[in-house]
């Protein structure tokens, strides 16, 4: 053929982009890049980190007051307190932050941003090893990027916990993959893996264990095989026993079965999960239904071509483990098969006639387009379903009032808080919320199932008779109410506080408005026989002797009282 023939022409153009479209560095750089991006978007758009970290980075703060050593338990969260009988891992590696000088606030924003740029490394050789081809690896990344649902754990605050486990569990996958195909060289990784992700969060070493499974039983059903996961299992336990069996002689074993009840625990029927499926897909605005279309129609085309192993492992992720997160491992990868290879996106690639080229390659354009928009829309905390998708729980009145809370009320006062804020109070402001579920799991199902509900029922009040009446008939006894003015969330979801509960409350001879701004009330309960609702005597600390974020008594957090502005939080 000529040089200066058309075809010739077009494939000196065409072996640059062959040859980058099967370099894996340039797919990873692309995926990283896009992942730079999100949390760039959702860096800049949070001010407060979504969701609640409160109690995690209560949990580290008392790591560091108590010497590294582990605590019982921790403060603040319900009368009693709540049980630690979390994995410690990402606990002390929050403590050595705070340790060094990190603001807390700040971690919640930073640390989950970073994990969701990080994972994205053990998952693209995750994929290239499972599938078997760079540029479907560098697809499923891609898509795994902006992914809402993977976003919605892991960028949000509680990624501080989440993430780190996420790469974990990713990394372990990719040594699982190699263990079952090329040998025991991979065991020790696989093995250290394990207990790391043992250490670092329940329901990740949960799917580990499902992922591990299933992949014996598509790629290394053999005695070899069978020896090498029954020694990932017992080599990651070995590891991990400091924790689990410190916890069973402190707390009791009960601890370590009783938590999983009161998030659903693992399983789920067929017919539950495809409702779930058909409800998530037909609802009207849903980020996630053209992911979950995409992903059973990838599903059924490499079932089709005789590969069970992602299918299978997407139907598992589903039933057994019941959180999208997890479904969207093996899902992102049927979606890149699906992209990549099956029609009518494939004739992107092989249709001979150039408009047969081009309609495929704009219907690609315009989802993976689509995809990363709506990612971006949704680490925006856009209201894409009529709620903010990633909504933060505090903001300025929050950070306000919680600091009034910290120098005006006495140490050992109890708050009835409503909303979402509930979670960061006993963080922020050194002070005991009466309820929220936050961390009961680790007691028991039906004190979990207890709190959930109060919690809920009060926050859902539109007036003082309503307030009254659940805390008189669940014997709740706080010495003050915090109570959100305007819009705040309950469990994520917006709620607009009524007009009727203020002028309730301030007519109300059972309570007293003490301190008032733009988003927050707070009412003092009178006639506490205890004495415990008086003003005055702030400061201080919990039982540890550790005081709020930069307050006296907190130690290396420094001395005297940091007031966090929404711009102060970004730092």
């Amino acid at each position: 053929m000529s040089e200066g023939h058309p075809n010739a022409t077009r494939s000196r153009l065409a072996s640059p982009l062959t040859n980058a479209l099967d370099d894996g560095r340039v797919w990873l750089a692309i995926a990283m890049g896009l992942a730079t991006l999100v949390a760039l978007v959702y860096y800049l758009t949070h001010p407060y980190p979504a969701f609640g970290a409160g109690l995690y980075l209560k949990i580290a703060e008392r790591v560091l007051a108590n010497g590294y050593q582990p605590p019982t338990a921790i403060t603040g969260y319900t009368n009693s307190g709540v049980p630690f009988a979390y994995p410690p891992l990402n606990y002390y590696f929050v403590a050595v932050l705070i340790d060094v000088g990190f603001d807390p606030l700040t971690i919640s924003r930073v640390v989950p941003v970073a994990m969701s740029v990080l994972y994205l490394i053990p998952f693209f050789y995750l994929v290239r090893e499972v599938l078997g081809s760079v540029r479907q690896a560098g697809l499923a990344t891609v898509v795994l990027t902006v992914t809402p649902v993977v976003l919605q754990w892991h960028i949000s605050a509680g990624g501080i916990v989440r993430g780190p486990a996420f790469f974990l569990l990713l990394s372990g996958l990719f040594c699982g993959v190699k263990l079952f195909e090329r040998g025991r060289r991979w065991l020790p990784p696989a093995v250290a893996l394990f207990g790391l992700t043992i250490l670092a969060h329940p329901t990740y070493t949960a799917f580990y264990g499902v992922s591990y499974l299933l992949l014996f039983a598509v790629r290394g059903r053999s005695w070899r095989g069978l020896v090498n996961g029954a020694a990932v299992a017992a080599g990651g336990l070995l590891l991990s026993a400091p924790w689990w069996l410190g916890v069973a002689m402190v707390h009791g074993p009960a601890r370590l079965t009783g938590a999983a009840a009161t998030h659903g625990g693992i399983g789920g029927t067929p017919g539950a999960v495809l409702g779930k499926f058909v409800d998530l897909i037909i609802q009207p605005v849903n980020p996630m239904s053209l992911w979950y279309v995409l992903a059973i129609l990838g599903s059924v085309y490499l079932l089709w071509r005789r590969r069970p192993l992602v299918p299978a492992w997407f139907l598992a992720g589903a039933i057994l483990m019941g959180e999208p997160r997890f479904s969207f491992v093996p899902g992102a990868m049927a979606i890149a098969v699906l992209l990549a290879a099956a029609p009518p996106f494939r004739f992107a690639r092989t249709g001979r006639h150039p408009a047969i080229r081009l309609g495929a390659s704009s219907v690609l354009a315009v989802v993976l387009g689509f995809m990363i928009v709506s990612g971006g829309l949704y680490a925006a905390g856009t209201p894409l379903t009529g709620n903010p998708s990633l909504p933060a729980f505090i903001d300025d009145d929050d950070m306000e009032a919680m600091e009034w809370v910290y120098f005006n009320t006495r140490q050992d006062a109890t708050f009835v808080t409503l909303g979402d804020a509930a979670e960061w109070f006993p963080l922020l402001s050194d002070r005991t919320i009466a309820v929220g579920p936050w961390g009961v799991e680790w007691k028991t199902p039906d004190k979990y199932r207890h709190q959930l509900g109060l919690f809920n029922f009060l926050s859902k009040c539109p007036n003082e008779n309503c307030l009254s009446a659940v805390m008189e008939r669940r014997d709740v006894q706080p010495d003050y109410l915090y109570i959100p003015k305007g819009e705040y969330t309950i469990r994520g979801f917006e709620q607009d506080q009524s007009a009727e509960m203020r002028t309730s409350l301030v007519e109300s001879d059972e309570y007293r408005l003490v301190h008032e701004n733009e988003g927050v009330m707070i009412f003092e309960v009178r006639d506490r026989p205890n004495g415990g609702n008086g003003q005055g005597g702030g400061g201080g600390g919990d039982a540890g002797g550790q005081g709020r974020l930069g307050a006296p008594g907190s130690g290396s957090l420094g001395s005297g009282p940091v007031v966090l502005s929404a711009r102060d939080a970004t730092g």
